[in-house]
């Protein structure tokens, strides 16, 4: 998953979303220093990359992808994940989505001080350019990815993802439509980030 869903997957809390926004961002940062709201949203953050990394149909979607683009295939569903998320938000959400960003972008600004420097350029950024609803269509999905592959230290074949994406997008999606609302079940079972994290 990326920011968006683990913005969606997070409690409508500073800490929180910062915490579950900062597992992208862990470089040179000690978790165990950090206050425990925003640790326990790291946590959480962790438990739907695991629970997403291991579910049977994602482990099984990275066959779908040639072998020289194989190994990009967990970060292209991860982006794709989020355009599905954009595309059928009403259906698992009750909040409006644009509400909902909204929300989020006032959260993470008022949470920088508690973010590494990196991340809080990046979500200066993100919410400069509304970069949540970024990845509408598949094209600004490929476009990401091609940046992405184009920043990789190492030779790869990476770019143009988005053919592979377009070939197998209405199979993606079924399994984005399976996965979600696991996630969603699972989050609230394992209840993380409970009892609620104070407003920081």
């Amino acid at each position: 998953m990326n920011y968006l869903a683990h913005l969606a997957l997070a409690q409508p809390t500073v800490a929180s979303k910062v915490g579950n926004l900062l597992g992208d961002f862990m470089r040179g940062v000690d978790a165990a220093q950090l206050p425990e709201p925003v640790r326990l949203g790291l946590y959480n953050h962790r438990l739907v990359d695991r629970l997403t990394d291991q579910h049977p149909e994602v482990v099984a979607s990275r066959r779908l992808f040639s072998p020289q683009r194989r190994r990009f295939a967990g970060v292209a569903m991860d982006v794709l994940f989020d355009h599905f998320l954009l595309r059928h938000w009403a259906h698992f959400h009750d909040e409006a989505l644009a509400a909902s960003v909204a929300r989020d972008y006032q959260l993470l600004l008022q949470g920088q001080p508690l973010m590494p420097a990196p991340m809080r350029e990046h979500v200066s950024r993100l919410v400069a350019h509304d970069g949540l609803r970024y990845y509408r269509s598949l094209e600004e999905v490929g476009q990401a990815l091609d940046r992405m592959a184009a920043r990789i230290r190492f030779a790869n074949r990476f770019q143009g993802m988005a053919d592979e994406l377009a070939q197998h997008y209405d199979e993606l999606e079924q399994v984005f439509l399976k996965l979600y609302p696991q996630l969603q079940r699972e989050v609230a079972a394992r209840a993380l980030e409970y009892p609620k994290t104070s407003p920081a």
